[in-house]
């Protein structure tokens, strides 16, 4: 017996219903950037491994997908390494190639590479998948969609601002409660200062990034173990850990950090983004959250996620400044700022809460029956004037049985269905009946698409 398929954890099929359902987000949130002026590309799913490696992190590096070089991969490769099993080496070796983890870092190299045909500051939108080789777990997958927007070539916090706007706008349409939580990464500078480790603020940030998940107990633990001394530690707690009001965690903090310049400049780079986002309105809850880092190291300013209120899952929005990330692909002095959208999170979230509107459907608005020869052409005929004026139609393609045919128009919850039989072949009608509550109309064919549309 053959062995039944499958296919890799942490990855999905998705059928006809699911797919109306999720281009219903992409939709929403591809509609949202071009109000705001984004521009689309893409960028290929691999990328050399030279782009990637290094700009996440040490664990980001750990998750990167790498492919093998074609053909006798194991060529030219030290035995010593398979020998030792040092895999890290080996797989430099064997790997030039990788899946993209983010669409941040391929986006830094297209702007390097295409730099003399791009008006800056520019505006650009993306909507891809991306591969990480993380451990399958709920709102945790190894294959999923990132929906990006990014400004680079300007240092203006307006464009933070604007980012926080079309944020509230995306989860405002699709019906989603959320709370953004900001921070600024010069202000986990200015921590790393205030405990006298400027050199350790990657094991800071990655130790209390995690907070929400493994709590402030087991965080301290990983800053021991990090090498940051007991008395850092507890100068640290009550930072991360503040409470109170926007306005009052800003102020305390402005006390504790006083003596760092740059953690002053963070600190009034969060509130120009505060104010300014607040004073245009905002229906989502703004949070200062001194522990958000999100464990990424070309973060060096604004700092952005956003948390579903109504579900548990992890973040469905992220993102923040990264102003030197070009410079390393050889472009200093490039400013960038941007968010990413997790449409599979967010999928979920609208499966778990039922927001989807009752119209969204995959297949047709009308199916037509099938009596024969003579009615199927007049249906055809009429099918194409549907076509034509936008209104997605279909014939079933076999005469068969009334109850047949009925019976799939019901299973793919198409709507109406189009009815021509000798009468309305005579009459040059159609019947149009309503599968929900089952009235029957006899309509022109003008009258039919004016009534479908």
């Amino acid at each position: 017996m053959a062995q039944k398929p499958s296919i890799p954890k942490g990855t999905r099929d998705f059928t006809p219903a699911e797919m109306a359902r999720r281009n219903y987000i992409f939709d929403t949130i591809r509609e949202v950037f071009r109000l705001y002026g984004f521009q689309q590309i893409e960028t290929p799913a691999m990328e050399n491994l030279s782009t990637l490696m290094g700009k996440y992190g040490e664990e980001g590096d750990k998750l990167l997908f790498k492919i093998l070089n074609s053909g006798d991969f194991l060529r030219g490769v030290d035995p010593k390494l398979i020998e030792d099993g040092d895999c890290l080496r080996l797989a430099a070796q064997l790997c030039e190639k990788g899946l993209r983890y983010d669409l941040t870092v391929p986006f830094a190299r297209f702007v390097v590479m295409h730099r003399n045909d791009l008006q800056f500051p520019f505006k650009r939108f993306q909507i891809q998948p991306v591969w990480r080789a993380d451990r399958p777990q709920k709102g945790r997958y190894r294959e999923f969609y990132q929906c990006d927007a990014d400004v680079v070539g300007s240092d203006s916090l307006l464009n933070e601002i604007e980012l926080l706007q079309m944020v509230d706008e995306v989860f405002s349409r699709l019906g989603v409660r959320i709370t953004i939580k900001l921070n600024n990464r010069k202000v986990l500078a200015g921590i790393a200062e205030l405990i006298g480790a400027p050199d350790k603020i990657v094991d800071i940030t990655v130790a209390i990034d995690k907070i929400d998940k493994i709590g402030l107990e087991k965080v301290q633990e990983e800053l021991a173990e990090r090498g940051i001394s007991p008395e850092a530690i507890e100068k640290i707690t009550p930072i991360i850990t503040l409470s109170g009001s926007n306005d009052e965690r800003l102020t305390r903090l402005a006390e504790l950090l006083a003596d760092s310049e740059t953690g002053v400049k963070g600190i009034e780079e969060l509130r120009t983004v505060m104010d300014g986002t607040e004073a245009l309105g905002l229906r989502a809850d703004l949070e200062l959250d001194v522990s958000l880092a999100r464990g990424l190291n070309y973060y060096t300013g604004t700092i952005i996620e956003v948390k579903a209120r109504d579900v548990e899952i992890g973040s469905i929005t992220g993102g923040g400044r990264y102003d030197n990330l070009t410079g390393v692909f050889g472009l200093p002095g490039v400013s960038g700022v941007g968010i990413s959208f997790g449409a599979d999170r967010i999928y979920d979230v609208l499966n778990t809460l039922d927001l989807y509107p009752a119209e969204i459907q995959g297949a047709a608005k009308i199916m037509f029956t099938n009596f024969g020869p003579a009615e199927a052409t007049a249906s055809l005929r009429i099918i194409k004037q549907l076509r034509e004026a936008g209104i997605a139609a279909e014939i079933f393609p076999d005469s068969a049985k009334m109850k047949k045919q009925m019976g799939r128009a019901d299973a793919l919850g198409i709507p109406y269905v189009g009815i021509i039989g000798e009468t309305e072949l005579a009459d040059g009608t159609v019947t149009l009946k309503d599968m929900t509550t089952g009235e029957q109309t006899s309509l022109t064919p003008e009258a039919l698409i004016a009534r479908l549309s």
